[in-house]
């Protein structure tokens, strides 16, 4: 997977993704979000523990969880040009939990797309401040005022 920037969306994968997005109709969209977080997760939503994470898989999931935290009240906007061209509809907000456990995936020691930054920038480079963000938008949104918008 080629990788140029620690940006959400600076990887190919993403901006497959990215692409995926904007080919597919505006009520699809909500979907092909829900689909890249449930992949990270092992489609149940519940198991964070599984075995090592593929790095496409993860660097996607990145990019579905900016998508969702961008959404949330403070949350950062996707300003990438390799991002989604054409927005997304007001996407629903149980993706905000699903998008903190894809997160947690992607995290987790072992996960291939947070080995290689570990190695690129240390544990607290900007990969992993980018990473922060999303789950304090997320977290916030989750547990803050207006929480089930």
């Amino acid at each position: 997977m080629g990788t140029w920037d620690t940006g959400h969306f600076d990887n190919d994968a993403a901006v497959d993704f990215s692409a995926d997005l904007d080919e597919v109709t505006v009520e699809r969209r909500p979907e092909i979000v829900r689909a890249a977080l449930l992949r990270a997760v092992g489609g149940d939503g519940g198991d964070v523990t599984g075995g090592p994470l593929d790095g496409e898989v993860g660097a996607v999931a990145v990019a579905a969880a900016a998508l969702v935290a961008e959404q949330c009240p403070g949350g950062s906007p996707v300003e990438s040009v390799y991002g989604p061209e054409e927005p997304l509809p007001r996407l629903p907000g149980e993706l905000r939990e699903l998008a903190l456990l894809a997160l947690d995936r992607v995290s987790v020691a072992g996960s291939e797309v947070r080995d290689r930054w570990v190695k690129a920038d240390g544990e607290d480079g900007a990969w992993h401040q980018g990473i922060a963000e999303l789950r304090a938008a997320l977290t916030a949104a989750i547990s803050g005022p207006g929480a089930g918008d």
